[in-house]
């Protein structure tokens, strides 16, 4: 696949199953979120694979999570929801800011060039016949989960990356990009 087919048809892929991507071809991935922009060469990021038995673990994470910020206590219907999320895809590959003081790239700067380390990953797993859906929500802000995963106080969860075999080949929706793009004008 050439990079401007990818970079036009790529689209978020929410029904993955079984199976997840090999490790030929999470090499591939990493190799490109290696590529991504990286003021100073910091690499400020770092990913973690969760996948098998441990998405059951993750599931039980996210249901502690939820039951510690929910008032009255978490129902056992929201409680089946949350350990069910893990298993959307064959694997999660979460996505973390590794921050560092440096005098010349701001925080700002470093987690952006995660979030770019992340979407390679997510453009290389499609370029590579995989789907991928890149979610957040509130978990990825929670400090349970955080800790769960092993985060220090240096990191920030970016991501959750949903990855495996698309269930089904999706559309890409139409786009226009002119609503996005103004010309300066100065001011003189």
């Amino acid at each position: 696949m050439d990079a401007l087919t990818l970079l036009h048809n790529r689209t978020s892929t929410p029904a993955l199953q079984a199976p997840a991507p090999t490790p030929e071809q999470l090499d591939v991935m990493y190799r490109a979120a290696l590529r991504a922009p990286d003021h100073a060469c910091l690499r400020p990021w770092r990913f973690i694979e969760v996948a098998g038995d441990d998405l059951d673990a993750l599931g039980e994470v996210f249901v502690a999570a939820s039951a510690a910020v929910c008032d009255g206590g978490l129902s056992d219907e929201k409680a089946a929801k949350m350990r069910r999320m893990p298993h959307r895809a064959p694997m999660i590959i979460v996505a973390v800011a590794t921050l560092h003081t440096h005098p010349k790239v701001p925080e700002i700067e470093q987690v952006i060039t995660a979030g770019c380390a992340a979407q390679a990953v997510v453009q290389a797993a499609y370029a590579q016949g995989l789907g991928a859906m890149w979610r957040t929500g509130d978990l990825a802000f929670n400090q349970h989960v955080m800790d769960a995963l092993g985060l220090a106080s240096h990191e920030k969860l970016i991501g959750f990356i949903y990855i495996g075999t698309p269930m089904a080949q999706k559309g890409v929706p139409a786009a226009q990009w002119a609503e996005n793009v103004t010309q300066w004008q100065p001011k003189v």
